[in-house]
């Protein structure tokens, strides 16, 4: 299996990230893309840092929509230049976030723009956080190019007409403990109509502990029950569905076999 979406770098591991790795690579998870996308750079680094220390976790760079409003020119040309680094395979997560409106909607829609721009003058994929926000995050993708570079809605939380645009636009549907949720039932709908060539699956750990964890910290060894509800979902066996997911996230990110 492979988490293609977790903060590993957040403080809630710092007591301890060796452990919560030991039982991700117990459990079977072969790869982990950290996204150092915190609400300032020092995530990015972290991340960046970390995906240099193991060599089954590699990086994103970016800043949260939650956070674009503080961000400086300083910022924009260090995450440039992070962005460069061999492990980083991802710009991100970017996008937007209308149900918090943390950050002025103007200023993320700008920020998620240059962020697009970024990732295709580094060739990486973005990887896009969309709440409450999807007509305008959509436009902003077709506007911007982003088929060309390629990339994810992250924790997808629409409906089949929400990833039928998505989709439409080149993107990759990944979807996290959400999936497990009983209320979740568009994001079910979602997950059994997309393409098999377009999914994958994540964590968005320490956030969104899957049925049965939920409410407690998230961590990537918990994936294994995302990826048994999609396989439900979707008529398949788990080792078939771990093919399918690790395999598009390979392709996507260009990760080695």
């Amino acid at each position: 299996m492979i988490d293609s979406h977790c903060h590993l770098d957040f403080v809630d591991y710092a007591e301890d990230r060796l452990q919560v790795l030991a039982r991700a690579r117990q459990a079977g998870v072969s790869a982990m893309i950290c996204i150092g996308s915190g609400g300032s750079v020092t995530s990015a680094r972290n991340a960046t840092a970390l995906a240099g220390e193991e060599t089954d976790i590699y990086a994103a760079v970016g800043i949260h929509p939650h956070d674009v409003n503080g961000m400086s020119d300083a910022d924009w040309t260090e995450l440039a230049s992070l962005a460069r680094a061999s492990r980083v395979v991802g710009i991100g997560e970017t996008g937007l976030d209308y149900h918090y409106d943390h950050s002025p909607r103007p200023v993320q829609q700008q920020a998620y723009r240059r962020f697009i721009e970024l990732a295709r003058t580094v060739e990486r994929p973005v990887i896009s956080h969309v709440r409450d926000a999807h007509a305008d995050a959509a436009a902003i993708l077709a506007a911007e190019g982003a088929r060309d570079t390629g990339g994810v809605i992250h924790c997808f939380t629409g409906d089949v007409s929400d990833a039928r645009r998505y989709l439409d636009l080149g993107q990759y549907l990944s979807f996290s403990g959400i999936l497990t949720f009983k209320n979740a039932a568009p994001v079910r709908e979602a997950a059994a109509f997309a393409p098999a060539g377009r999914i994958l699956i994540e964590t968005d750990a320490p956030f969104l502990a899957p049925i049965p964890f939920r409410g407690k910290r998230n961590e990537p060894s918990f994936i294994v029950k995302t990826l048994e509800t999609l396989a439900a979902l979707r008529g398949s066996t788990v080792a078939a569905m771990d093919d399918v997911t690790s395999e598009n996230t390979r392709r996507l990110f260009k990760l080695p076999v």
